[in-house]
């Protein structure tokens, strides 16, 4: 009788596979990364699931969430190997599914949710209490993202100390996203005609964006 697969074997397989090649006899390149020189293979590799999602299809988003896993896994062992850093995939994972329990109460204790604004409102609580370093809605965000998926971020995290930004009006906003886009490649073009650069024009208003925050929650501590 053929047994049945175990959830999770797949998984260790690659562990052990990543463990091999940068391993004694393994690959020679695996070898000689470190967490410095994967970094434009984890933007790659991420940005080519985005495409697979965007896609649809069930072999790209297979082929390329693997992708993404193996980047995990390969810093990972990378660290198991590393002194002073001492740690692997086991420690990654016990971290996460600790994490997730404390930012689900609503699931793994007393506390309940019936909307999704709800359990929002519990992750905000919640990684307030987990970073209290953190003095300000922008801390963490990571400022090399892309500039439009910045600004989109930041207006959001900008709403919660009052900082608002003009918004187009409800007669002329795109209604859709198909409209949206279309409207932000013309943008686009329209720059590109006159020489100016789209990425640094946001950029620079998302810099004013955050100086506003700023200077909310200064006042707000006066």
């Amino acid at each position: 009788m053929t047994q049945a697969p175990v959830p999770g074997d797949g998984l260790l397989e690659l562990v052990a596979m990543v463990g091999r090649l940068r391993g004694p006899g393994g690959c020679p390149w695996d070898a000689d990364q470190t967490h410095e020189s994967l970094v434009q293979y984890l933007v790659e590799e991420c940005w080519e699931l985005i495409d697979a999602i965007e896609s649809g299809s069930r072999e790209e988003m297979i082929e390329e969430l693997g992708d993404v896993l193996y980047q995990v896994l390969f810093h990972a062992d990378l660290a198991a190997h590393t002194p002073g850093e001492d740690y692997d995939i086991d420690d990654v994972a016990r971290h996460m599914t600790a994490k997730m329990v404390a930012r689900h109460p609503h699931v793994f204790g007393d506390r309940e949710a019936e909307t999704a604004a709800d359990v929002v409102a519990f992750w905000d609580e919640l990684k307030a209490g987990e970073k209290p370093h953190r003095t300000s809605v922008l801390d963490g965000v990571p400022q090399g993202m892309p500039a439009l998926a910045l600004a989109q971020k930041l207006l959001g995290k900008a709403e919660k100390v009052g900082v608002t930004r003009e918004t187009t009006d409800a007669a002329h906003a795109p209604a859709t996203e198909d409209e949206l886009g279309d409207v932000l490649l013309a943008l686009v073009a329209s720059a590109r005609e006159q020489g100016l650069d789209a990425e640094r024009a946001l950029r620079h208003a998302v810099r004013g964006l955050q100086d506003d925050v700023r200077a909310a929650e200064a006042a707000s501590t006066r």
